[in-house]
């Protein structure tokens, strides 16, 4: 832009020479159609020269955005927020996102990556403690602090993320990994490990103008013996839990069977303990009322002794 204006300056000043030219030369100074298209040149080069510093004067900076003004490579102060912005002509305006970005280190299987192409492929591997190889799947959430812009571009420039980002979270990653070992990182111990990452990052971004929002551990893929003998251990812990649960099962059915037993037991003691010849009697003589009484005409009298006892055998099987 201003070295357009720069251009148009010059036209006009040239312009100007070569009319004083014309008109100091006796050959040309009756020739007015040069004089007046050379007028018209300086007009159209002055209208230029006020539309461009009139353009050049108003920004706009667009949402989630901010403007960082340049003016002869010194970075000013003051940045521009979203929307229009009337600034010095002569500067120049470098928009920075403040839009939260992510960061992305995962492997080249992963469906996630592949189906979004603004996340990058960038898997990392580490040691753990037990010096075990983890291949992890991290994604950060990050952004740039508005008012820290001018000097995230003064110190560090618009590839802030190449420079300060990414070597940030892989240094970090291993360094903290060092500390668990490969199962806790897996398992009960994720959180920790996540936490301790996201600590050393915003060490690592503090006074550098990036602020750290999340650290997300996507996915820990284990060497293949280890995912085994966890398989296989959590098979066994499985197995163990349903032979607990069948034995308590069985222990349930035992005590039912030993209730029910007991039951029967003394059920059959009061039995015997309370029938009599007498009651008998009466039952086998109200039964035979019944049979009489009944619509078949056909029914069937047990044995008897001379007391009108029925002969019946209670211990036959």
């Amino acid at each position: 832009m201003i070295g357009f204006i720069i251009f148009l300056v010059v036209a006009i000043i040239v312009l100007s020479i070569i009319r004083n030219q014309l008109q100091n030369n006796l050959q040309f100074k009756n020739n007015l159609q040069i004089e007046k298209i050379l007028g018209i040149l300086r007009i159209v080069a002055g209208v230029g020269i006020l539309l461009v510093v009139l353009f050049a004067s108003v920004v706009q900076i667009g949402p989630g955005e901010v403007g960082v003004q340049i003016l002869f490579g010194n970075i000013q102060e003051g940045i521009l927020r979203s929307g229009l912005n009337f600034v010095n002509p002569l500067m120049e305006v470098q928009k920075l996102d403040i839009k939260t970005q992510s960061y992305t280190m995962s492997g080249a299987n992963d469906q996630d990556v592949r189906d979004d192409q603004t996340i990058k492929s960038d898997p990392i591997q580490t040691l753990s403690s037990d010096g075990l190889t983890l291949l992890l799947d991290v994604t950060v959430w990050f952004r740039v602090s508005a008012d820290d812009a001018p000097n995230l571009l003064r110190t560090i420039g618009s590839d802030y993320e190449a420079k300060i980002v990414r070597p940030a979270i892989r240094t970090a990653i291993r360094d903290i990994a060092v500390n668990f070992v490969a199962t806790d990182i897996y398992s009960s111990k994720r959180d920790d490990y996540v936490n301790d990452v996201a600590k050393k990052l915003e060490k690592s971004f503090e006074g550098r103008g990036i602020i750290l929002e999340k650290v997300l551990l996507r996915n820990v893929e284990l060497p293949q013996k280890v995912r085994e003998a966890i398989d296989e251990k959590i098979a066994a812990e499985q197995r163990a839990q349903q032979m607990v649960y069948v034995l308590q099962k069985e222990r349930q059915e035992a005590e039912r069977k030993t209730v029910e037993a007991s039951g029967v037991a003394e059920a059959q003691k009061i039995i015997n303990s309370t029938i009599s010849n007498s009651y008998l009697q009466w039952k086998y003589i109200e039964t035979l009322k019944e049979l009489v009484n009944s619509p078949n005409n056909s029914f069937v009298i047990a044995p008897y002794d001379q007391k009108l006892t029925p002969l019946l055998n209670f211990n036959q099987k």
